[in-house]
């Protein structure tokens, strides 16, 4: 028997179901399956039975599960002492969506940190799966997911049943972001029409829980142009925007110093509303820790000097 063990069990009792409680913990059915015999077997007990109403607790159960919960409860307990005390090591881990805000607030961070002491410092740009399993699996504290709003009530449920905190941190327009030297980059009043024949750059792994990919795929994608190229690191779409004609892409709104760096502009589309929202997560029960709270601050610096900057 091991802690896990006692946290998958307290899942299925949640949920009532097998299937629910595996796609709440980012793993398979028979995988599950297999560790609740396994603990029963450890246990010389039967903790669940399946009905037509689907998995019940047994007596047996009932009082196993009552003592699971007390502790994990303490050990939660035990978590937040050590998590008070200040460590020696600073520490910091955070998956993110791609966006240079969130990355400026990352780097003024770590030029915040006392370069005398060890650090261990984690930031991985990925979309909104992974933040959220890098939680659940990979011991990251922090992520930071980005969904369209009319997406919002299945972030809402998903966050629910997982059992993780969130705040907002900014709801947002995309804009188009282009090389200087674009064709539309001197045209006011830009227009859905004029983006037909350009190139868009995408991330091609947007996702939204309890929906299929295509959908998904669908929704996330503009309509504007039948011409894409998908790219999956940052870093690459500057080259593209800089190198390829016609190309642009839909991004949170920038910084002026960051649109200087590149060479880039952005510019709002008429007719065209892309209305998305930052949220930060993390698991109920974790607490923030100073440098927690610093990132947070920095986050808000960052987001105010991008809206200075499209409000001209």
């Amino acid at each position: 028997m091991n802690i896990l063990h006692l946290k998958y069990a307290v899942e299925v009792e949640r949920t009532r179901s097998i299937t629910g409680a595996a796609t709440n913990l980012f793993m398979s059915q028979p995988n599950l399956s297999r560790a609740i015999k396994e603990l029963e077997e450890s246990l010389g007990i039967t903790i669940f039975k399946r009905t037509s109403k689907g998995i019940v607790t047994t007596s047996q159960g009932e009082e196993f599960l009552f003592q699971a919960k007390e502790i994990l409860s303490k050990l939660e307990e035990l978590e937040a002492v050590y998590q008070k005390a200040e460590p020696e090591q600073q520490s910091f881990n955070i998956s993110t969506p791609r966006a240079c805000y969130i990355t400026r607030a990352f780097t003024r961070l770590v030029n915040s940190l006392d370069t005398s002491k060890e650090m261990d410092l984690n930031y991985k740009e990925t979309n909104s799966y992974r933040a959220i399993n890098n939680i659940l699996q990979s011991n990251y504290n922090l992520g930071i997911i980005r969904y369209q709003t009319s997406f919002e009530s299945y972030f809402l449920k998903m966050m629910e049943d997982k059992d993780l905190k969130h705040r907002d941190i900014w709801e947002f327009e995309y804009v188009a972001l282009m090389d200087r030297s674009h064709p539309l980059a001197n045209k006011e009043n830009l227009s859905r029409e004029d983006f037909k024949d350009c190139i868009e750059i995408v991330h091609g792994d947007p996702y939204v829980p309890s929906l299929q990919i295509a959908y998904v795929k669908k929704a996330e994608f503009s309509d504007l142009t039948d011409k894409k190229i998908y790219i999956y690191e940052r870093g690459t779409q500057y080259d593209l925007l800089g190198q390829v004609p016609n190309t642009f892409m839909w991004v949170s709104p920038l910084s002026q110093d960051v649109l200087d760096r590149h060479n880039v502009i952005q510019k709002r589309v008429r007719g065209l509303s892309l209305s998305y929202k930052d949220v930060l997560i993390y698991r109920n029960g974790y607490r923030l820790t100073e440098i927690d709270r610093r990132f947070i601050e920095e986050i808000e610096k960052a987001k105010d000097e991008a809206i200075q900057t499209l409000e001209g």
